[in-house]
């Protein structure tokens, strides 16, 4: 397809965002969460045609080029201060995660083992790209895959328009509240909206303690690799084993970049 195709969807992205933008700077509304808004609103009434949707689907690239641009705003010495304080607790939310979601999928809702792990990586980790790595080393459904992606998007949108109400309800101090909404919301855009849409301070910490989060996608992905290559269904152990290579190309690639520009922001 031509770059030229893309143009019409391209500006529709660059259309809702600035109009999203004006609207924060006229009513209580942040810009971001407007945007978010708007875009959901269109996107689920009049929806987007043809002659838009080729440029409307570049939309993960801006946001992730976005968050790698964040990078070179991330000063290293802030980080250090705080850094056994957040590695800690970002280790500890991501199993603790892990640990709740099974136990309550298996042992209370009876859900399918496979379908539970789905659920435990996208909430634990990082939403749909969790979702979608696991889903891989472990050979699960399509219909796993599409239910878990469809239940963490669905979380996504409650805690992007909750988490700042209840931030200011509760008069969090910015660092306070970025830390929170990036150690337990699902997904790196909601939690970059819900961030900066409480301050800058805030938006920047909820990015850093999320992309934290997100590198262990790997550690994940391979633990739950490993469990299931272990305990094939008739209790035996099986003989193949997904190739670390494999596993690691699934990780998000924009966490690369982020971390490069934080390095090079530093220098």
């Amino acid at each position: 397809m031509r770059p030229p195709d893309r143009l019409p969807g391209i500006a529709l992205l660059a259309f809702v965002g600035l109009l999203g933008y004006a609207v924060g700077t006229v009513t209580p509304v942040p810009g971001l969460v407007a945007a978010v808004a708007i875009g959901a609103l269109v996107g689920n009434t009049r929806g987007v045609s043809g002659r838009f949707a080729p440029g409307v689907r570049t939309h993960k690239l801006w946001l992730e080029t976005g968050i790698v641009l964040m990078g070179a705003g991330i000063a290293i010495g802030a980080v250090l201060d705080a850094g056994a304080a957040v590695l800690g607790l970002v280790v500890a939310v991501v199993i603790g995660t892990v640990l709740f979601v099974e136990l309550l999928s298996r042992r209370v809702l009876s859900v399918p083992e496979k379908l539970s792990s789905l659920l435990a990586a996208g909430a634990g980790v990082c939403r749909v790209s969790a979702v979608v790595s696991v889903a891989g080393s472990i050979d699960a459904e399509e219909s796993h895959v599409a239910y878990a992606s469809a239940a963490v998007l669905a979380f996504d949108a409650f805690t992007l328009v909750v988490y700042p109400v209840v931030g200011t309800a509760l008069s969090l101090p910015d660092a306070a509240y970025g830390v929170w909404a990036g150690a337990t919301m699902f997904s790196t855009g909601p939690v970059a909206a819900a961030g900066f849409a409480y301050s800058e301070t805030a938006g920047r910490w909820a990015v850093l303690v999320k992309l934290v989060r997100n590198t262990l996608i790997g550690v994940v992905t391979v633990g739950y690799a490993l469990y299931y290559a272990r305990r094939a269904d008739t209790g035996e152990l099986s003989a193949e084993r997904p190739g670390l290579a494999a596993v690691v190309s699934k990780a998000p690639r924009f966490l690369v970049g982020f971390l490069l520009l934080v390095v090079l922001g530093n220098m």
